[in-house]
């Protein structure tokens, strides 16, 4: 179980559920709350209209045995400024929440008949003139002390409570609304109405249950299907996987992972990393080759060491000492190739200390005849015995190759990127073919027409030039000369 939730796949669904989940559950409490609050809201407008309906039918002065209270679902009370139940709808049996809860009135005087009473019928706001008229024969002009309200008139705020009533053996929760009203004859009072919330109630239930049925199917959906499609789009990558596992497996470096025909991170990635086992192939492959010429190239000094030595243990007159040093010799400047080589595979970062090329180039120079040297002065930052070794090389390289003569030239050259100084090695021999320009400074390459003339040579010398270059942040290139032959050009980054 661990391992499965431990896969992409597993926490991909996982996470996308968990994101539905918290966003189904606040959406469906944003929807409850408003729809409650949208029913509630209809429940208190009904509750108001029904109390204000009582209200104004008290003001016009209709008596209490004439309100309009048969509506069995809409429970009222009246109730005195003293706390006395006036009047209240018939069959309430148990009320709670207006403050009153009494259910049957009390006794009280029976007000003179209005043209409202005698009517029977005719409008509250007829009633509501009719009381306005005796308000102006009867009333002083003074507020009612208690209400604050004038005779006749009715209170503009509602004040709102839920409760519940019990209505003909119904039982109900209720909305109440509260009004207060000021008669002419009869004092202050007040009018508790209620609407029912049940339609709230129901609706409510009814969005609650399908939310309940509805979030885990839906859940349940968006589960499945980001697995499938987790799924599918990680299909490629458990066959990168298999592959890499199988390349590992038989150590064949040519096989390649399948790329999906798709232009998204996993193409992307098996790309790299096809690029990846390409470059690790072409790695160990010149690894291969590198010992397999090293090996070639130690098994004839070795060999020829070996035969003037036994011969000379044999017939010491016969011992041939100038050529077992010669081999000797050979034998040493190669173990000392290859292990710089090794150096620098392994990374060897150069010394970051000043050095002159062109008095470096003078050094060199001068330990060879046939080389004349043109060189301004100019620094570069690096190993002075590594860069001493690349212009060895390379004049060694153009001794071997020239007919009479070999320059060598230090320049400084600016360009977009900075200051360069670059070094010129030119000989007056054949040169090198243009499509082996790049083959010359691979390890252990030596040309053909170079073959017969470089018996010395073991092809180290311009793949270690490159690569020094190449670690002091420089380049080595070679092109045609000017009198013919080969050009080697060493540009490397001035020194600020």
């Amino acid at each position: 179980m661990r391992r499965r939730l431990g896969s992409v796949r597993a926490r991909a669904t996982l996470g996308a559920t968990l994101v539905v989940a918290v966003a189904l559950v606040a959406a469906g409490a944003a929807v409850l709350l408003s729809l409650a609050s949208s029913l509630s809201g209809q429940a208190s407008t009904e509750a108001d209209r029904t109390a204000r309906e009582v209200a104004a039918e008290l003001a016009a002065g209709r008596s209490y045995d004439k309100l309009s209270l048969d509506d069995d679902d809409r429970p009222v009370q009246v109730v005195t400024e003293d706390g006395a139940l006036v009047a209240a709808t018939e069959g309430l049996e148990r009320i709670s929440g207006t403050g009153t809860d009494a259910v049957r009135p009390t006794a009280a005087p029976v007000p003179a008949a209005t043209p409202d009473d005698e009517a029977e019928g005719a409008g509250g706001a007829e009633g509501a003139e009719s009381a306005e008229s005796a308000e102006n024969d009867t009333d002083d002009g003074t507020d009612d002390a208690a209400s604050g309200l004038h005779p006749g008139e009715i209170g503009e705020d509602t004040s709102y409570a839920e409760g519940s009533a019990i209505v003909d053996g119904d039982t109900a929760d209720y909305r109440f609304a509260t009004v207060s009203v000021e008669t002419a004859d009869r004092g202050a009072l007040t009018v508790h109405a209620g609407a029912p919330l049940s339609t709230e109630r129901s609706a409510v239930g009814t969005a609650l249950t399908v939310m309940l049925i509805g979030f885990p199917l839906l859940l349940a959906v968006v589960a499945g299907v980001t697995w499938l499609v987790t799924r599918r789009a990680l299909r490629p990558v458990e066959g990168i996987r298999r592959e890499m596992a199988a390349i590992t497996a038989s150590a064949d470096l040519a096989r390649r992972v399948p790329e999906p025909d798709t232009h998204d991170e996993v193409a992307r990635l098996a790309r790299t990393t096809n690029e990846t086992l390409t470059a690790l192939e072409s790695a160990v492959e010149r690894q291969r080759r590198f010992v397999a010429d090293a090996s070639h190239e130690l098994r004839s000094p070795i060999a020829s060491l070996r035969t003037q030595l036994e011969v000379g243990a044999a017939h010491p007159e016969l011992l041939d000492v100038p050529g077992a040093v010669a081999d000797t010799v050979r034998l040493q400047d190669l173990a000392a190739d290859l292990l710089l080589l090794a150096r620098l595979d392994a990374g060897e970062r150069p010394a970051e200390t000043r050095v002159d090329l062109a008095a470096l180039v003078r050094e060199e120079a001068a330990h060879r005849t046939g080389v004349t040297v043109d060189a301004e002065p100019v620094e570069v930052a690096g190993s002075r015995g590594q860069l001493g070794r690349v212009l060895a090389n390379l004049l060694d390289n153009a001794r071997r190759h020239a007919r009479a003569e070999v320059s060598v030239s230090v320049r400084r050259e600016s360009r977009r990127e900075g200051e360069w100084a670059v070094v010129g090695v030119a000989d007056d021999g054949e040169g090198v073919p243009e499509a082996d320009r790049e083959r010359v400074f691979e390890r252990f390459v030596r040309l053909d027409a170079a073959r017969s003339r470089d018996e010395g040579g073991a092809g180290l010398g311009l793949a270690i030039a490159r690569d020094v270059a190449e670690r002091h942040g420089g380049t080595l290139t070679v092109r045609q000369a000017t009198a013919g032959g080969a050009l080697f050009e060493l540009r490397l980054p001035v020194v600020s």
